[in-house]
This record gives structure tokens, C-alpha cells and sequence, in this order.
């Protein structure tokens, strides 16, 4: 074989898309003379004294491989080094560990550095002098702090990226446990935002290193079973390189092609998905072909089909429909000789730089170039408003973990592409719902939703939406979140604003539940509620353990403080002894109390019945029918009842169970539904089971109380084929 064959294979078998680095620690002088390739003398002086102040403050330290600790920062800014970033960054690279290693404070690199360059150092900080009860509420609690400041500057990520590669690149030096954890957690969650970001090389090779420290066993095996195919297939790859820049010369295309070998953890993760041995993976090897502009791609599309059959379903335009980080290919899998297939990617040169910089693409092309300029700016705009729903996101949750939850949904890329009426195409995670979607359009818009449209045709909220369908948000200036919602969302949006939205709804109906209950508590105490002080209200609070009089009375709703307790601190001694014998007038129950009053399932209490409550902590009021058999066992405890009673003023609709026997004749199903719908009654659920001669039906109603309920019964018996009619109350 020669020389230009051999050099032609090596191009393919070069694994794609891991960034140069050696295992040898690069000097502060060798750093700053590869810097002086593109930085102005100015920027390399303020380098050198960023060098030397790191050095100074990290002297007498070192790394668990035993090297002076200084080498890690000067590989971290070696690495942002090569992707050209501006001189503050570099900066910051060179400080990134004084402030969370050192006794260096924020204050003296503003001084000496400038505030901006601060702020990035603080943003890639940890928060390691404040105590977690665990692991994970820091490990939440640091990307929350890193995120909100990369919401402000997302340099701050490109600098904890760099300082996570070295990190892994290194990592054989810790312990095999803190390997497998700072694997998974690079695997979980920064090659994740790396790929988000569109930073191309740090997702392949953070992903590349997660596998091989996370596997090192299935990393060795398809590490050997790679290097052995690469010998058996050399011809072949030949052929297939020689044919496709044979097929574009002749199609007049002038363009570079390259092939490149797939990553050892995406070949893994095929055999997995697909339940496919090595053996039988063929598609190790891809192709990416470079031109000029966007209709050479198409054009050059045309050539390699027609010179390789395409495999139906693998074609995607992610040219027309750029991915959220601002990828922008033709992607096609072919069907190469011997039936091998061959997928291949075709971009434009422009595209190719932004596939491969990603956000870093901003300090690192500097081009009149009006495409390029356009695709950039459409790119920052995305990854704006990615960010900006971050912020979103940590303003709604106060939980870290909780938070880290949400990120991790959004880290995945979008998968499903759907219109809004207007045309406009929304990139959503695969299985997103049309409550995502909703969410996704505008925060209003998913809090106000109450019905949608695919495609023309009226669907649930809960629809699983797929690429191309075009999605109609119905919405209510009445409506709120269902918390049944919480049970199909997807995406960390969604999610976030609808917990917080019952967060704040139940807050202030647990507190206003909590009031009514206290009321009657204080009453029986021969106490007016109006005549309480705002510091007796203090006092109480503090010796509660709550913050405020709002936050007690919530957590009486709740039923985290009993209101008899709570009212006999209040009453003063002498009112504490005269006390009502009888509990005074039973609590009004309005129907529109919301998350802090619920009915149970058990009997579905509606107006007109003789109901009963029980306070669950954490929960509030459950109310059941005073003879539910359900809650006989538990009434001998007297004490933890509470005698409720309807209000005058109910409009809304409650849910009511009856049984039915009919005989089996053809249409008795239509006609007892006809004479439901003739009493203003919906119908929530139906089951039916039948032995012949009759069947057994098993209605969920919505009626307005008992009367409602008597004359809809009455209705039903009018039906010759009604041989029995009951409710069920357990």
C-alpha cells in the first residue's frame, strides 16, 4: 500500500472530534509563547502576572499525581488558549481554583484583575465552606450557583468545562471510587451542557473518558474489537472514500471530505439500545463532506444518492431545522458496498466551524462573512433564551436538587420538532406532551391551558407530540395547572412552573383554611378572633416555630399544628376555664378550597350529605360522608373529627358513584346515557361487566348535590331496562 493510501486511512480511523492535548504539563513560558500567536503584547503581560499571582498562591500545593498544583490551571487556560478565547477568560483560566483552593478573596482579583475577571473566578467556585447535609444537595446547590452565573456570563461555563477536561484526563490518579463519581457526574451533567452549548469537541471527548472510567471493562474490549476491524476493513473504507470524492468530482463539487471514526461510547450505546452484539454494528466508520455553500449541500446530497441506495427513515435536515445548540448538517445513512452502511454528513464550511466552537464560535470567528454572522447571531439567541429559562427555573424552585432535576430533563437535546399555528418550529425533547409545548410558547399560555388541537383535530393535553405535527394551545383566562400535569410533563419548564404554581395556590389556601380553623378553635374558648394583638400573633408564630402569622395559619391548614392547641395559647387563663363543653358551629365547607380540602375517592361526599373531616399532616382536610364504611375502624378516636357542614353558596360540580343494573339489549347503553345528559350531568368514567341476561353498570358522575343526584336517579329508573339503581358511598 502507499504512502498517500496509508495517509488516506489514517484520516478515517482518526477518532472524531477529541480535542489536542499531551500527557505532558505544558510550562507557564510554553503557554504564553502559544498565546503570543494571537493575543496582543498588552493581553500576554496580563497573562504573565495572572501566571505568576496563581503560582504564588498555589505554591507548596499539589495534585494527587504529585505534580505542583499550578500545572492544572496552565492546562486549563492551554485548552481555552487553543480555542482562541479573550484575554479575561485566559485570566480567569489561569485564578479559577485561588478563591476555592487559597486565601485569595474576590476582592483582591478585582483589584489587581479588574471586576470582570472576578466574577468569572467567583462563578466557577465552589461553595465548599458552606455545609450540606449530603453530596448531592452540594453537588445541586454548586451547579445551581454555576448556572446562574453562566446565566450572566457563559464564559463561566467555557472555563469549568476546560477545567473538568483536564480534570478527567487526569483522573487515574484519584481513588476508583471518586472516578466512578466524577465520571458519572461529567457523564450526567457537563457533556451534557457541553453538547447544549454546541461545543462539539468537549461533549465527544468528556462522553469518550465518562465511558472509559465508568466501563473500563467494556472500554478495553471495544477498544481492542475497533483496532481489529480497522485491518479488516481498510480496503473497503478505501473504496468507499475513493468513490465518494470520485462521485462529487464529477458532479462539479468542490469539497473536502474526511472520514472519521465513531466513538467508542456511541457504538456502545447503539449495542445496548439495540440489543446488537459488536459483530453485528457495521456502521462504525462516518463520512462528513464540506462545501462551499448550502445548495452545494443539496446538490452533493443528490450525488451520493445516486451513487449509494439511502436507507429509508435515516435522512434528517437539520439544515432547515437547526438543533436548539445551533447545529446545522445534512445527515443520511447509505448503503454501502457489502451491504455496510455508511452514514454521512454534509455542511457548509461555516457550519462545520460552528458544529465544532459551538458558543465559543462568538471569540473565535471574527467574520464580515453575512451567512456566517447570521448563524452565529441565531445561535447565541437560542442559547440565550436557553439561559434565560435556567433563570426561569431557579427563580421558581428553592430546592437545589430539585432544581438539578429540572436541568438534567433539559440537558438532553430536542428531538421532536413541532409548528405553532403560525408556523414557527419549536424543538422539544422526544415524548414531550402538549402541556411541554404549551409551557414552552410562554409560561401563560401553559398556565391557561385547558384543551389543544393536533394537526386540526381536537387531543389531550397528555398527547405525546411528534415531529411535524402542528400544535394548537386553547387556553382559559380561568384555568390553572392540574398537579395531575406533574404525572406526563417532561421538560424541566413545565415541570418547574407548575410546582410552583401549587406551591403558591396551596400556600395561600392552606392559610386561609388555617384561619377558619383556628377561628372555630378560639371560639370554643369563648375567644373573638378579631380581638387578638399583632403581638400576641408574634409570640405565638416564634414559640411555633414559624416565621409568621401567615406561615402558622398555613401550617394549621396543612395540619402541622393542631388549631386546639394553638387557640388554647392564645385564650387567656381565665377563658381557658370557662370553656364551651361543645364545640361551636361545625366548619363551612365552600368547594372551592382547593389543593388544602380534598373528598374522598372512597364515598365522594356531595352537598346535602352529613360529612366529616380528618386533618392529615401535610396534606389538610379530608372530608368523607359521616357512614363511609371506610372510616368506621378510625372513629373511635373522636378527637382528631372535625363536624363540617355545607355552605349555602356552592356552584361547582362534585363527582357521585352509582350502580346500575340493566338488562342486555341493543341501544340501553345509549339511552341511559342520553337521560344523564338530560339532567345536566357529565359522565367522569364507566365500567361495565355482564353475565348474559344482564349487565352491571358502574357510573362516575358530576352532579351538583343530593337533590341533583335523586332527580337524576329518578330519571334513569324511567328506562324499562333499569332493573336496579343504587349509589355507592364505599
Amino acid at each position: 500500500m502507499s504512502q498517500l493510501e496509508r495517509r488516506k486511512i489514517k484520516e478515517i480511523t482518526t477518532p472524531a472530534g477529541i480535542l489536542p492535548h499531551s500527557s505532558v504539563s505544558i510550562s507557564g513560558a510554553e503557554l504564553l509563547h502559544e498565546l503570543a500567536g494571537y493575543l496582543k503584547p498588552e493581553d500576554v503581560s496580563q497573562l504573565q502576572s495572572a501566571y505568576l499571582f496563581s503560582q504564588e498562591a498555589h505554591s507548596g500545593q499539589y495534585r494527587e499525581s504529585g505534580e505542583p498544583y499550578i500545572s492544572h490551571p496552565l492546562a486549563v487556560t492551554s485548552i481555552l488558549g487553543r480555542m482562541h478565547l479573550d484575554t479575561q477568560t485566559l485570566t480567569a483560566a489561569l485564578l479559577h481554583d485561588v478563591m476555592e483552593d487559597t486565601h485569595v478573596s474576590k476582592s483582591e482579583i478585582s483589584d489587581q484583575f479588574g471586576k470582570s475577571v472576578a466574577d468569572l473566578v467567583d462563578g466557577v467556585s465552589k461553595l465548599d465552606k458552606i455545609e450540606f447535609q449530603t453530596h448531592a444537595d452540594a453537588q445541586a446547590e454548586n451547579f445551581r450557583k454555576m448556572l446562574l452565573a453562566m446565566a450572566r456570563d457563559v464564559r463561566v461555563v467555557l472555563i469549568k468545562l476546560a477545567d473538568r477536561l483536564h480534570n478527567m484526563r487526569t483522573l487515574d490518579a484519584r481513588s476508583p471510587e471518586k472516578r466512578k463519581r466524577t465520571a458519572r457526574e461529567t457523564m450526567e451533567i457537563y457533556a451534557p451542557i457541553a453538547n447544549r452549548l454546541g461545543l462539539n469537541n468537549f461533549y465527544q471527548e468528556l462522553q469518550e473518558l465518562s465511558f472509559q472510567y465508568l466501563f473500563p471493562t467494556r472500554y478495553k474490549v471495544l477498544t481492542k474489537a475497533t483496532k481489529a476491524v480497522r485491518g479488516n476493513r481498510r480496503e473497503v473504507l478505501k473504496k468507499i472514500l475513493d468513490g465518494i470524492r470520485q462521485c462529487l468530482h464529477e458532479a462539479e463539487i468542490n469539497a473536502e471530505v474526511n472520514g472519521r471514526e465513531k466513538q467508542l461510547y456511541s457504538i456502545y450505546k447503539k449495542m445496548v439500545e439495540k440489543h446488537l452484539t459488536f459483530s453485528e454494528i457495521f456502521d462504525i466508520y462516518g463520512f462528513r463532506v464540506v462545501v462551499k455553500d448550502i445548495p452545494s449541500c443539496y446538490v452533493a446530497l443528490g450525488a451520493l444518492h445516486s451513487l449509494y441506495n439511502p436507507i429509508p427513515g435515516k435522512f434528517k435536515d437539520y439544515i432547515a431545522i437547526p438543533k436548539e445548540n445551533g447545529y446545522q448538517s445534512l445527515h443520511s445513512t447509505l448503503l454501502g458496498p457489502y451491504g455496510m452502511p455508511i452514514e454521512m454528513q454534509i455542511r457548509t464550511d461555516e457550519m462545520h466551524r460552528i458544529a465544532e466552537a459551538g458558543v465559543a464560535s462568538h471569540w473565535l470567528y471574527k467574520s464580515s462573512d453575512s451567512d456566517l454572522n447570521s448563524n452565529l447571531n441565531d445561535m447565541h439567541l437560542r442559547t440565550h433564551q436557553w439561559l434565560q429559562g435556567l433563570l426561569e427555573t431557579l427563580s421558581d424552585s428553592n430546592d437545589s436538587v430539585e432544581f438539578l432535576e429540572h436541568l438534567k430533563v433539559d440537558l438532553f437535546p430536542g428531538e421532536v420538532y413541532v409548528c405553532t399555528p403560525q408556523g414557527k418550529i419549536l424543538a422539544l425533547p422526544r415524548d414531550s406532551t402538549a402541556v411541554d409545548f404549551a409551557y414552552a410558547v410562554h409560561t401563560d399560555i401553559g398556565n391557561c391551558c385547558v384543551a389543544v388541537k393536533i394537526n386540526g383535530e381536537n387531543a389531550s393535553l397528555r398527547t405525546k407530540l411528534r415531529s411535524g405535527d402542528r400544535v394548537e394551545i386553547i387556553t382559559s383566562p380561568h384555568a390553572e395547572p392540574n398537579p395531575a400535569w406533574l404525572t406526563y410533563v417532561l421538560t424541566g419548564k413545565a415541570r418547574s412552573h407548575i410546582r410552583h404554581f401549587l406551591k403558591t395556590m396551596q400556600s395561600e389556601e392552606s392559610a386561609e383554611f388555617g384561619r377558619r380553623l383556628l377561628n372555630q378553635a378560639l371560639l370554643s374558648f369563648n375567644v373573638n378572633p378579631d380581638t387578638l394583638n399583632a403581638a400576641q400573633w408574634q409570640k405565638l408564630a416564634r414559640e411555633s416555630g414559624a416565621k409568621s402569622k401567615k406561615e402558622l395559619l398555613k401550617d394549621m391548614g396543612l395540619g402541622k399544628h393542631l388549631p386546639a392547641v394553638v387557640a388554647k395559647r392564645l385564650a387567656k387563663p381565665e377563658k381557658t376555664a370557662s370553656r364551651k363543653s361543645k364545640t361551636s358551629d361545625a366548619i363551612s365547607i365552600l368547594g372551592t378550597e382547593g389543593l388544602v380540602v380534598q373528598f374522598a375517592k372512597c364515598c365522594h361526599p356531595i352537598p346535602g350529605d352529613h360529612i366529616v373531616g380528618l386533618i392529615k399532616k401535610n396534606h389538610g382536610l379530608l372530608i368523607h360522608i359521616h357512614d363511609c364504611p371506610s372510616i368506621v375502624k378510625n372513629r373511635k378516636n373522636m378527637n382528631s373529627w372535625l363536624d363540617l357542614t355545607w355552605s349555602q353558596d356552592i356552584a361547582r360540580l362534585f363527582e357521585a358513584n352509582i350502580k346500575m343494573v340493566v338488562a342486555n339489549q341493543r341501544g340501553v347503553l345509549a339511552r341511559v346515557a342520553a337521560s344523564i345528559a338530560e339532567d345536566d350531568s357529565n359522565i367522569d368514567n364507566i365500567s361495565m361487566v355482564g353475565d348474559g341476561a344482564h349487565n352491571t353498570l358502574d357510573f362516575t358522575l358530576q352532579v351538583s348535590n343530593r337533590q341533583h343526584l335523586a332527580q337524576l336517579m329518578r330519571g334513569l329508573r324511567q328506562i324499562r331496562e333499569v332493573t336496579r339503581i343504587t349509589r355507592v358511598k364505599g
